[in-house]
């Protein structure tokens, strides 16, 4: 079974789970979704592109750009950034990790603390 095949089979025994037209995975995880995919960027490497929407159209002011610039700053599993619209934005956590050699149980056990990790700069923006 190719990682592809593995990262729908994994993320679906944990999560909510819809399989997009473009293949990628779309998972909901504790107020928060996000879109997982494998991407190969060389001969025998293939990437999990993990990104994940944390919070979408908040009021835009100084006090939530320090927020997240303070998370950008902070988080471990992931970069949180920030997506300003006219007034309001959106905040995103993404987060790309080699896949291939991963058991099933350590490639959920990494989705798992990345979106956990989300949630939880989530609580602290909403």
């Amino acid at each position: 079974m190719d990682l592809a095949e593995r990262l729908v089979a994994v993320a679906e025994a944990l999560l909510p789970a819809t399989r997009e037209d473009d293949g990628a995975l779309t998972v909901h995880h504790d107020g928060t979704f996000a879109s997982l995919r494998v991407v190969s960027v060389g001969d025998g490497l293939d990437m999990v592109s993990l990104n994940q929407i944390l919070a979408w159209d908040l009021p835009l002011d100084d006090e939530l750009r320090t927020k997240v610039a303070g998370h950008t700053r902070g988080t471990l599993l992931g970069t949180v950034s920030l997506a300003e619209k006219q007034g309001s934005a959106d905040v995103l956590l993404r987060y790309n990790f080699p896949g291939s050699g991963l058991s099933d149980e350590a490639l959920g056990t990494l989705i798992m603390m990345v979106l956990s990790t989300g949630a939880d700069v989530r609580r602290t923006l909403t």
